[in-house]
């Protein structure tokens, strides 16, 4: 009878568990490292009763695979305006309603027009909201370069070859790689400039120490191998972590203009939490929020514009030709395909 009375009351157990205890709503955040400062992440768990799950990527690709995986669980997402573009064109997205984001009219000035923003509006509705920005400026050691490298070509220079850091990524790199030869569009390659866009990304390759992913990477390969160079994919955000490591370092943007990305937040086309979704864009535009940003992470807000910002060196991103062969091309590339393989085979890419 004891044994039947135990069995009893856990058979009990088991049927009224599942309607006793409510299952925690869970938001699901994919964004690049830094962007999420922990206090007010908690802040947003406490004051909307969630679990916020945060995952972090290290390329645009990356960012792309997820997004479009089926049943991809995320919600919300940091993505630059050029990127944006192809999750629009895939319906990977869905409209944003300003009106559940009151802190859009707390932006400054450039950031509270979305129209003047190219990419943000389709069809009358906002897609994306601005979040943060940088200029893939040059980092170096004044110690090995007595005079700023004004020039991207400097990535290039025969006398810091094996003493430079690029990023690792197709679509900048060969828009990088166009603009240091002086092509009219560095995101629209045409047919007859790719060859010798191929040859300089090759040539880059055989000057580089080595290609990094994320800041912290960049950190430890500056650090350790006494880097002359670094291409700061990342901006103000790297300059930022190496100065904290003690490192005496400088930032110059470069005369042909840096590569600026916009980051945006975007909500997933079938996100389970939309209503959140929003709540969550309209934390992440808090005085908080945005300070943390900036003093934690040394990244710009869209409440402020940052002391030193030269806009007449600025150069926004743009969508480019083909993502995907650029990133298949750059694969080749970076895995050693000798010259004559990869210009006969760029068109099959």
């Amino acid at each position: 009878m004891f044994r039947r009375g135990i069995l009893a009351i856990s058979l009990c157990l088991l049927v009224l568990a599942p309607q006793g205890i409510a299952k925690a709503t869970v938001l699901r955040v994919l964004a690049w490292p830094g962007y999420v400062d922990l206090a007010v992440l908690r802040a947003f768990e406490r004051t909307h009763q969630v679990e916020v799950e945060v995952t972090t990527i290290d390329s645009d690709e990356a960012l792309w695979q997820k997004i479009r995986a089926p049943g991809s669980p995320f919600d919300v997402f940091a993505v630059n305006t050029a990127e944006l573009q192809r999750y629009i064109a895939a319906g990977l997205v869905q409209a944003i309603d300003p009106s559940q984001i009151p802190r859009l009219a707390e932006q400054t000035a450039p950031f509270r027009a979305p129209a003047d923003i190219p990419g943000l509006i389709h069809d009358g509705k906002l897609f994306a909201v601005p979040y943060t920005y940088a200029a893939m400026g040059l980092i170096y050691d004044p110690a090995q370069w007595p005079e700023p490298p004004h020039s991207i070509q400097a990535l290039w220079d025969p006398r810091v070859q094996g003493k430079v850091l690029v990023y690792d990524g197709g679509t900048h790199n060969f828009s990088l790689a166009a603009q240091s030869l002086g092509l009219a569009d560095p995101f629209q390659i045409t047919p007859s400039e790719w060859p010798r866009v191929i040859a300089q990304l090759i040539a880059l390759r055989r000057n580089v120490f080595s290609f990094y992913s994320t800041p912290e990477q960049s950190l430890r390969l500056f650090k350790r191998h006494d880097i002359a160079l670094m291409l700061a994919n990342y901006g103000s955000q790297q300059l930022h972590l190496l100065t904290l490591a003690g490192l005496k370092v400088a930032f110059v943007l470069p005369k042909e203009g840096a590569l600026t990305w916009l980051d945006t937040w975007a909500i997933a086309r079938h996100s389970e939490h939309p209503a959140l979704a929003h709540a969550w864009i309209n934390a992440m535009l808090s005085p908080a929020a945005s300070a943390a940003l900036t003093n934690t992470q040394g990244l710009a807000n869209t409440r402020a514009l940052p002391e030193n910002w030269q806009p007449e060196r600025i150069r926004w991103l743009q969508p480019v030709e083909n993502p995907i062969r650029r990133e298949a091309l750059w694969l080749r590339i970076y895995s050693g395909d000798q010259p004559d393989k990869l210009l006969s085979g760029a068109d099959d890419s």
